[in-house]
């Protein structure tokens, strides 16, 4: 393995200290990183990166040139409309499935629960259980919470399929946006009849009009958004708790030189639950201090580290971009991995330590980790065996080799919808009055992963930071979370750097400015908490001064959050180029069309400092439309700075 990344380079590849400790160690020992890897792709494909190329036969793979002098068509006649749109609408459809397929695993547990099937789980919310009985039509009455589980587990199964027409949880809508999609035919009927019907649409010689295919691909978004990831979402409330505020920590620096590490990786709670539990067995913590440890140690990386935060407090050692970086600690027992957004090249990193890659879920195995096949009918049992094995190898580790480069970071987190109305007494209306009244601007989700492609949590703190001090409420998830608590902005004190207004409200609430809702199947906690905004206003989602952004995203399952937050009448930011620019009619769709269809769009803006102002004009805009009071926008920071209008795909101004 080689590194080119040093002499100083780190910091131009992230603004986090710890992160930039580690690359300059990884650099000495000649281990390789994700930005690496990327610099030896250079230069990158130009037709994949214009959504110009299709492989989906093997009359393929064809390419469109974007200059207009080599072919204009693929060897099927689809001209750059049709691939464009086909390979966005597969994205979609893959990261529709991912996250509704971590839907379906939490429902299958949840049912083997209601049915006395499994170890170590409960039913912890037994409230919210009731609550979500009520609202698919169970009864409750005279039941016990494992009878009416088992009913619940049965209705939401349906989802998957399409027995009734329409997802369960899409009566939260509010009637004037059901009514819209209807007309457009995008109601979601069934998570997987949507995604199927979308890998069917985009094969060859089938759906060939990009308009109808992209639409497809927005009633395939809003069947993850209000189906598959909101029953993830509602579901691990039910069996592990509705989280509540907590604080906790972050960074490198929660890792302990003197304790077993044990670092829980992926998306799915299920195995990161009962793992934290067994790390608490006394025989185990013995075990721990017989090989020199005082202790056993849990964090997390990207959404199970979110997931255990956010409920049980968990410290958290980072996002995305530090997967690898964690190891080059050397203090790390055993890297614990479930699915989604775990790179491969853990492994290989891992071989220069003495840690362990211990994977768990049959669908996602990684070629020289060990693997433990999780059940959850036996997860109490299967947590213990993997808790042993990483006490086990805290007696192969080099304490001279061991680098933990700063100290932790307090950040508070556990903002689920119920706790910010909670917080309100309630009701929705408080919050409506401050926005009502100008002393909160509006609001802005703020989500989404790392990319290596921009300075690691550069966008996601800058653009936090423009949006809070004029006082805009930001709510974020996943990585983009990670990144705003290492920052400091996620602490009641933070408060200090909000507006005058979003300042007062923080400081009389004791929250932050900014605040954590969850993993990134949480944002599906974003459209219920819009949903109940505008129902309370008896407008659309599209009326309220609202947006969403997702500056460094990456992945499929981005795509396929961005199409449902837009689909649900919510614009959202984009901080990377989406590979959709071979076409000028999909670019066109995109970023103009959709608002007079669906009442929002997306828009592409790199520099946070653009797409701050971008969004406070289109928050100004939307104050406007409810006949609220408006400021003028005149710079990109508190008033009084001057700023040109950013070059945005879609700019209102």
């Amino acid at each position: 393995m080689t590194s080119s990344n040093g002499n100083g380079s780190a910091r131009r590849l992230t603004i986090n200290e710890d992160a930039q400790a580690m690359i300059d160690e990884a650099h000495r020992q000649g281990i390789d990183t994700v930005w690496d890897r990327l610099e030896a792709q250079q230069p990158q494909c130009g037709y994949c990166a214009l959504g110009l190329s299709c492989r989906n036969c093997a009359m393929g793979p064809c390419r469109i040139d974007p200059f207009g002098e080599g072919p204009q068509k693929g060897v099927c006649g689809a001209g750059a409309d049709v691939i464009v749109a086909r390979n966005l609408g597969r994205a979609i459809a893959a990261g529709s499935s991912s996250h509704s397929d971590h839907g379906r695993d939490i429902l299958e547990t949840f049912r083997s629960l209601a049915h006395g099937e499994t170890t170590g789980y409960e039913i912890a919310d037994e409230a919210k259980l009731r609550r979500l009985a009520e609202e698919v039509g169970v009864a409750t009455e005279g039941r016990s919470p494992e009878e009416v589980g088992a009913d619940v587990a049965d209705v939401l199964l349906e989802d998957y399929g399409s027995k009734r027409g329409t997802l369960s949880f899409v009566g939260r809508v509010p009637e004037i946006r059901r009514d819209r999609w209807e007309a457009l035919g995008i109601t979601p009927r069934g998570v997987d009849r949507e995604n199927v019907e979308m890998l069917h649409r985009t094969h060859m010689g089938v759906d060939n009009d990009y308009v109808n295919t992209l639409l497809h691909a927005l009633r395939t978004s809003l069947s993850d958004g209000w189906g598959g990831s909101m029953i993830a979402t509602e579901l691990s409330d039910v069996m592990f708790g509705t989280p509540k505020p907590v604080m906790s920590e972050v960074n490198l620096g929660v890792l302990r030189k003197d304790q077993v590490n044990i670092a829980m990786h992926g998306h799915n709670p299920m195995l990161s639950d009962v793992v934290v539990a067994a790390a608490q067995d006394p025989e185990l913590v013995e075990l721990a201090r017989s090989l020199g440890a005082t202790g056993i140690n849990v964090v997390g990386l990207c959404c199970t580290g979110n997931e255990l935060m956010m409920r049980r407090g968990v410290p958290m050692a980072g996002n995305h971009l530090m997967q690898e970086l964690v190891l080059i600690t050397g203090a790390l027992e055993a890297m614990v991995v479930d699915y989604q957004c775990i790179m491969p090249s853990i492994v290989d990193v891992a071989k220069c330590y003495h840690t362990k890659i211990i994977s768990t879920s049959d669908k996602a195995k990684f070629t020289g980790a060990t693997h433990v096949s999780f059940d959850p009918k036996r997860g109490a049992e299967i947590a213990h065996q993997i808790v042993r094995m990483a006490v086990e190898a805290f007696a192969d580790r080099n304490q001279e080799r061991v680098r933990i480069p700063v100290e932790p970071v307090r950040w508070m987190g556990g903002f689920s919808v119920e706790a910010i109305l909670g917080a309100l007494g309630g009701t929705p209306k408080p919050l409506v009055d401050a926005i009502a009244a100008g002393t909160i601007r509006g609001a802005v989700a703020v989500v989404g992963c790392n990319n290596p492609k921009l300075p690691q949590d550069l966008e996601h703190i800058e653009l936090t930071r423009r949006l809070i001090e004029n006082d805009i409420l930001v709510l974020v998830t996943g990585c983009a979370a990670v990144a705003n608590g290492k920052a400091g902005q996620m602490v009641p004190e933070a408060a200090a750097m909000a507006g005058p207004g979003l300042r007062a409200v923080c400081e009389s609430l004791g929250i932050p400015p900014v605040l954590h809702m969850g993993s990134c199947v949480d944002n599906s906690r974003v459209m219920v908490l819009a949903a109940a905004l505008a129902g309370y206003l008896g407008v659309d989602i599209d009326q309220l001064p609202l947006a969403g952004a997702a500056p460094e995203w990456y992945s499929e399952k981005a795509v396929a959050i961005g199409a449902y937050v837009v689909g649900s009448g919510i614009t959202t930011v984009l901080g990377v180029q989406p590979p959709v620019f071979g076409s000028p009619n999909v670019v066109s769709l995109l970023a103009d069309g959709l608002d007079d269809v669906v009442g929002a769009k997306f828009v592409v803006e790199p520099d946070p400092a653009a797409a701050a102002l971008w969004i406070r004009r289109h928050i100004e805009t939307k104050r406007r439309g409810l006949g609220l009071p408006a400021v003028e926008i005149d710079g990109d920071g508190p008033a009084g700075t001057a700023a040109p209008v950013p070059a945005a795909v879609g700019s209102e101004g």
